[in-house]
Formats: C-alpha cells, structure tokens, sequence
C-alpha cells in the first residue's frame, strides 16, 4: 500500500524580535491510507505547526508535503481551500460550536460549508450515531457535556467523508477516561469511515491508541514505529 501523506524534509522558521526561532528541524515521515497516527510531544515540539503543515494551514520554510504524490504547498489558493474543504475534516481543541445550533444542526452547517449536496439530514444523523449521540441530536451545546460537544466536533469533522482527519490536542480539555474513550472512537473511525487520521498530544498515556506513533522533541523526530 502506497502512502497518502509523505513529510519530506520539512522546516518551518518563524521571525521573532529576538532572530529566527526553528521550530520543524528537517522532519521527515510517511503516513499510510485507512490509518491513525498519533503525533506526539511536549509543548513546543512542532507538533502542531507540523499539522497546519499537513493540512496546508501553514506553509514550510523548506521542504514538501505530498499527498497522493502531489505537493499540496504548489497548488494555487484555491485549489488548496477546495483539497481542505472537500478532503479534509479539521478537530481542535477548542470544539468551536455554533450555540445557537443544535448537534445536528451543527454537522449539517459543516456539511453545506463542504459543499455537500447528499442528503444532509440524514448523513448528520448517521455521523451522530456512529460518534454514539444518536440521543443528544437536538441538544443545543450548552446542554452537553465536554466530551459530547468533543463527539459532535468529530461528526462534524467526518460529514463530508474527507479522506484525512487532522485532530490538534482534542482531548486535551478532557479528563482520562473520557481522553480515552474519544481516542478510542478516532480509531473505530479510522476503520469504518476508511480515514487516515493524524491526531496531535501530549498524553504519554495515548501513545499506543494508533496504528503509527511519531514522537517529535525539539522540531526533530525523536521516534517513531508503527503497531504501537
């Protein structure tokens, strides 16, 4: 199996008053197709700025990212807003719901920002199900819990059927069962959705919940292996 994501060399400098700051030191990585990657490291390892990398958020100092071959970082604005619209699903720490929307009203709002034109209603409440809030549908967030306002970020993220889930620290707001149980529904997406996703943390407790583990330390890649 070919891989979808290759990491190829990648720096990334930032311009501070007091000089450059290197914060990707030459990362080199492959990501296959179906699977989930864990990205982990301590505050200021470049775990994040390596996803924005990925999900063409941001732009390397040096070096590529090819996803499926193609250098995402050559295509023109809009080519790249479409590749992140239609083909990737984005997951953050903060879950950034509308509170005036209820969940499914939440994923169907993803849905027509994606562009999708199936119907809406009824992919919303699938998605909803399979995050396990077949129940919480109409709840509006200020009336669910920290971890489902996580899950209809989730099927929010997935709606579209993007081929990448990028998660940046999501359970970092969460406490260690719940952190599990989220990681733990990532990996049943992964398998049933078919989705490659790359999730972002700190918990050394979370290393072995993917199928790949990539450890940075100081911009550099300090291990990584897969079956973990």
């Amino acid at each position: 199996m070919g891989s979808l994501i290759e990491v190829k060399n990648v720096t990334r400098d930032f311009q501070t008053p007091g000089g450059k700051v290197s914060v990707l030191k030459g990362i080199t990585c492959t990501i296959q197709p179906d699977t989930m990657c864990i990205l982990r490291g301590k505050s200021g390892s470049g775990k994040t700025t390596l996803l924005n990398i990925i999900g063409a958020l941001d732009d390397p100092s040096s070096g590529q990212i090819l996803i499926d071959g193609k250098s995402s970082h050559s295509m023109n604005a809009i080519a790249r807003e479409n590749m992140r619209r239609r083909q990737m699903g984005f997951v953050f720490q903060s879950v950034s719901l509308i509170p005036s929307m209820n969940a499914i009203q939440n994923v169907e709002f993803a849905m027509r920002m994606a562009g999708i034109k199936e119907d809406m209603d009824k992919r919303a409440a699938e998605v909803l199900s399979i995050v396990g809030l077949s129940n919480r549908m109409t709840h509006m967030p200020q009336e669910m819990s920290g971890g489902e306002q996580q899950r209809v970020a989730i099927a929010r993220a997935i709606a579209h059927h993007p081929r990448i889930i990028l998660a940046d620290e999501p359970t970092a707001e969460l406490d260690s069962g719940m952190a599990t149980e989220v990681t733990r529904l990532f990996k049943q997406i992964s398998e049933e959705e078919h989705v490659t996703i790359i999730m972002t943390t700190h918990d050394v407790g979370l290393m072995g919940a993917g199928d790949q583990l990539i450890e940075l330390k100081d911009g550099r890649i300090e291990g990584s292996g897969e079956d973990v």
